[in-house]
């Protein structure tokens, strides 16, 4: 299952809709020419979401899949099924960690956001360690270790290790683990004569079971009715499972026809192996030269449980839900509900070949930049779905699968008829780009750049047509060779597509005295769609994607005060997306192309106002709203199940988001910190139905620098300990305005808060 079904029900969803990251340059990150390509005071893995992957910065889009870069290169082409967490983390291999502004990101990559920008640990002269260890008090175990030094005559190494084992914040019976990553490192560099540059050999290999990723994100909650939720019963959010305790799913290969058996954990299993070439030649007389080459072979994988309807069955006779004890005996089920869950196991088998190289000349008062981009992706992909039914235990106990005898006699059904999902070809993007910084006056600066690119794809999927000319929809018992109920023969369907893409950016500040400036940016991107969007029953809308991002605004600098003040709009043209619509248990999916338009004012401040104390503070305030937005399905019993949201506020996303990050050096070697992130008011459906009220997400901590060697560090993610709900509501997309008025006190589905957890942290240099 891809990104754009059921993805508001998950935690890590990358559905990143809102304005945060519009402050654009800091005030503070204008002045500073040496971090041009990146922002500051952003707290990058401070992450409410995950206890070990960074923060996903909202930009006022659905989120682009380079998210993170590693020695200039995306770590992964496509974050479905390869995601970032399973092979990289912000750990000891890395020597620097940044965040890419959106100027640079388009320009480089082609893609509108924020990037984490990070890169390898090399070799330096003499014999260097460092060793990072974290736990917490449910029990994670997390180590990072770095090797490095010269052998002599330029030649560098460095050797990296990551181990993971993390049992999330509640045990689950289907595996030991919620995540066991292992990454391993190794480079070998050789330094030119005089310094001139370096020639760097690194191979990486990982091995990463992350579970939590998108199984273990859902509960159950009272919805109250008044945008508040309550537990149910001894059912505590965020400390307790919500799987049940059989860990294997049966599923229909959706290439071969056999039914297969596997587990949560091992279906979730990504193996990646790769190689990465590194040159940077100084030509001298301001002129370098720097290229990135990878080739990787992997396979990926992510695994949704996504909730789907939750019944009331109790006293019902037209349903007679049974299970079977550890021991054999079946069992009448004496519950008040039932939940269904989607089993949606997306793997495939990745080829990867990038290169970015980039010729660089400084002038006196400016930096010009040419670069080139080849990226190419082989895939062979599927996602295989299943339906299961399982108990909703309002003691907090482990549930248990079911099955209705009065329909079926086990447990899983509805074979690959609702989000499976199948491509293989490949996809390849070849650009050429530029950017220029340049100091015109000494009160007038510009960045500018532009991006040209042919984006080629070809390949197959099942996006099947019938005699008529309708698109086949999914159906129980579907795959490859299938007869669907009307006779057409599931055969893969061929794809072949070239586009032209192109992306400009413009940056201006001008500064009317030593304090005071104005600042603005531009930039528009032109995309076409990504080889996923070509994984539903239907192809997707090849029409042009256009991104138009502005800000205007000013900016204040003293000794002690940094602020950035800036109005900003951005929209997106012809997102593809699929929708699982749910009637009277039956689940449909309804395709649509839609548009986003956000408008928004953010103002950033960075206050030093006595020695020792660092505050940063970001308002923003958003309205993100659906243009565009209709589809409909028609289900069995005849019921048409309409969606328009044009203009309505994009679910999930809260109109006022707040960040106050205050720090205070208790000595020269202690500090204290705490970071406050509120979120407004949040729409927990498409139609603006239910609601949920704001929220915060908190963290503190204090860090301690023993000595030169050694560094200790305590953090506590959410000290208000504040519980409840989040995301959107499973199954509660066709809920009109109207109808959830007069809803109260009703049991639902969704994703929770991060609950209370205390953290520490070592880190040894030797």
């Amino acid at each position: 299952m891809k990104q754009h079904y059921l993805k508001p029900l998950t935690s890590g969803s990358l559905l990143l809709v809102g304005l945060l990251s519009l402050v654009g340059l800091s005030a503070q990150a204008q002045s500073d020419k040496k971090n041009s390509k990146e922002e500051s005071n952003r707290n990058v893995m401070l992450n409410a979401a995950s206890a070990n992957g960074p923060r996903e910065i909202q930009i006022g889009l659905p989120s682009a899949d380079v998210n993170v870069l590693e020695n200039g290169l995306p770590v992964t082409y496509a974050t479905n099924p390869r995601s970032v967490n399973t092979l990289w983390r912000g750990d000891a291999s890395l020597s620097h960690q940044g965040l890419l502004k959106i100027s640079e990101t388009a320009i480089t990559t082609g893609n509108i956001g924020y990037a984490v920008n990070s890169f390898t640990q090399l070799g330096n002269s003499g014999f260097n360690g460092t060793f990072n260890y974290k736990t917490n008090h449910f029990g994670m175990q997390e180590v990072s270790l770095n090797l490095n030094g010269m052998f002599g005559n330029g030649w560098g190494y460095s050797a990296s290790m990551y181990q993971d084992f993390d049992p999330g914040t509640f045990k689950i019976k289907s595996s030991n683990l919620q995540d066991r990553t292992q990454i391993y490192k190794a480079a070998l560099s050789k330094t030119y004569a005089q310094g001139k540059g370096q020639f760097t050999a690194i191979y990486t290999f990982a091995n990463s079971h992350p579970v939590y990723t998108y199984a273990t994100q859902s509960a159950p909650f009272i919805y109250v009715g008044d945008g508040s939720v309550k537990e149910y019963g001894g059912f505590k959010l965020g400390t307790t499972s919500y799987l049940p305790t059989d860990a294997n799913i049966s599923y229909l290969d959706i290439r071969t026809g056999k039914m297969e058996e596997t587990s949560l954990y091992d279906a979730i299993r990504n193996k990646n192996s790769q190689i990465t070439l590194l040159n940077q030649y100084d030509f001298g007389k301001g002129l370098s030269w720097n290229t990135s080459v990878r080739y990787a072979h992997a396979h990926g994988a992510l695994v949704y449980q996504s909730p789907m309807s939750l019944m009331k069955v109790k006293g019902n006779s037209a349903y007679d839900y049974r299970y079977r004890s550890l021991d054999g005996s079946l069992n009448s089920y004496t519950g008040e509900y039932v939940q269904s869950r989607m089993s949606c196991l997306n793997a495939g088998d990745v080829r990867e070949f990038m290169l970015t190289s980039e010729l660089w000349k400084k002038y006196r008062n400016s930096t010009l930049r040419i670069g080139l981009n080849e990226w190419y992706y082989n895939v062979d992909y599927s996602s295989n779905t299943t339906m299961y039914d399982q108990s909703v235990p309002m003691n907090g106990e482990y549930a248990v699968r079911l099955y209705d005898a009065n329909q079926r006699s086990g447990y899983f059904y509805d074979y690959n008829k609702n989000a499976s999902e199948y491509y293989k070809g490949k996809e390849n993007k070849l650009a050429l780009y530029f950017t220029h910084d340049w100091d015109v006056l000494p009160q007038l600066n510009l960045y500018y750049g532009a991006r040209f690119e042919y984006q080629t794809l070809s390949g197959r999927n099942l996006a099947v047509k019938n005699a008529a000319g309708n698109y086949v929809g999914r159906f129980a018992g579907y795959y490859i060779g299938a007869t669907a109920p009307d006779g057409t023969t599931i055969a893969p369907t061929p794809l072949n597509y070239n586009w032209f893409n192109y992306d400009f950016s413009l940056a201006a500040t001008y500064k009317i005295n030593q304090q005071f400036g104005l600042t603005g940016d531009f930039t528009y991107i032109v995309q076409h769609p990504k080889f996923e969007a070509f994984s539903p029953a239907t192809l997707p809308n090849t029409d042009k994607i256009s991104v138009p991002l502005g800000r205007v605004g000013i900016y204040y600098n003293n000794d002690w005060l940094s602020l950035t003040s800036l109005f900003s709009y951005i929209s997106k043209t012809n997102n593809n997306s699929t929708l699982n619509l749910q009637h009277s248990g039956e689940i449909l999916a309804a395709p649509l192309t839609y548009d986003i338009q956000t408008i928004g004012w953010t103002t950033d401040v960075v206050a030093r106002p006595v020695k020792g104390l660092d505050i940063h503070f970001l308002f923003t305030y958003q309205r993100p709203t659906y243009k565009k937005y209709e589809t409909s399905v028609t289900f069995s019993d005849g019921y048409v199940g309409n969606i328009n949201a044009t203009g309505n506020i994009v679910a999930e996303i809260p109109r006022i988001v707040l960040e106050f990050d205050p720090s205070y050096m208790i000595t020269k070697d202690l500090r204290i910190w705490t970071s406050f992130r509120y979120f407004s008011k949040t729409y927990a459906n498409i139609n603006d139905a239910y609601f949920f009220n704001g929220r915060w997400e908190t963290f503190g901590g204090l860090n301690w620098q023993v000595n030169k060697k050694l560094a200790l560090g305590c953090t506590v993610v959410n000290f208000l300990n504040q519980t409840g709900a989040k995301g959107s509501i499973a199954g509660a997309e066709l809920i009109t305005r109207n109808e959830a008025k007069g809803i109260k006190d009703v049991l639902m589905t969704g994703s929770y808060l991060r609950p209370f957890t205390v953290e520490f942290n070592a880190s040894v240099k030797f």
